[in-house]
């Protein structure tokens, strides 16, 4: 069967580009006009801004009208059901926190799951526009520029990444993780946006990753522009539970060769069984 070039990878690769750098525009512009909190969600410190909400309407409105039988999943708005197997993972500002205070790490995440796989995927800078992107099986680039993996280091040596969350309990199981785990590596960082730090290890600015409790719009289009980098990037149930479910951790190695004792340092550190 002949596969419909509307869906092809570099086909809504290019489109998720157009929609990530448009969004950036109008994040950097609303920046400069000054921005103030507009909402908070699971606590007084995980906020939302004028800008998260302007920008997630601006690119449903432009998937809309060129794709309308597309569904659509962003932070900040409704889910929207489509009927051509094709859905829209929207992060219109990850990194909010950076973007309130005017540091750089924020970006405009965009990327296209077909039937259910991440096949597209592009993440902008605000401050710069600098530009992730990737689409399966035609490896990955930052500014149009191919992009891979750093050589995995031994443990010791790999600089990690890493994030937190919102709620108070979330904060302390990730903040004793990562105590236990940073005399084991030879550094962790904490830049505020998942979906750069993907992108920072897919072109060899850091070794690995590991969050726990990120969501699919926070690691969708990172995480493909990683995996076609040539890292290994997985989602591993933890041992923090928030109601009745595990928060799941967000995982990136690279490459593949050094993912088992990274993945053993984590479970000795707590954040996997």
């Amino acid at each position: 069967m002949t596969q419909d070039p509307s869906v092809a990878p570099e086909v809504l690769r290019d489109l998720a580009r157009s929609l990530a750098h448009e969004g950036a525009g109008l994040a950097r512009e609303m920046r400069r006009g000054g921005i103030d909190v507009a909402d908070t969600k699971t606590s007084a410190v995980d906020v939302v801004t004028e800008a998260d909400r302007a920008v997630e309407e601006l690119l449903r409105s432009r998937i809309v009208a060129q794709r309308p039988d597309d569904a659509i999943l962003g932070e900040e708005g409704d889910d929207r059901p489509g009927t051509s197997g094709v859905r829209w993972v929207l992060d219109p500002i990850d990194g909010t926190v950076n973007y309130l205070y005017g540091l750089p790490d924020c970006a405009v995440s965009v990327a296209a799951e077909v039937a259910g796989t991440v096949v597209a995927g592009a993440v902008v800078t605000i401050p710069t526009g600098v530009e992730y992107a990737a689409a399966l099986g035609h490896g990955a680039t930052r500014d149009g520029l191919p992009i891979s993996v750093r050589p995995s280091p031994p443990l010791a040596e790999r600089l990690v990444l890493t994030g937190f969350g919102y709620q108070r309990e979330v904060r302390e199981h990730q903040a004793g993780c990562v105590a236990a785990l940073l005399p084991e590596v030879r550094d962790i960082r904490r830049m505020g946006s998942c979906a750069l730090d993907l992108c920072h290890v897919a072109d060899g600015s850091g070794d690995a990753y590991v969050e726990a409790g990120p969501q699919p719009w926070d690691w969708s289009a990172g995480g493909l522009v990683l995996r076609e980098a040539g890292g290994r990037f997985d989602l591993l149930d933890g041992t923090f539970t928030v109601g009745s479910y595990p928060l799941r951790n967000v995982v990136a190695g690279a490459p593949a060769d050094g993912w088992d004792d990274f993945v053993a340092a984590l479970a000795v550190a707590g954040f996997i069984a």
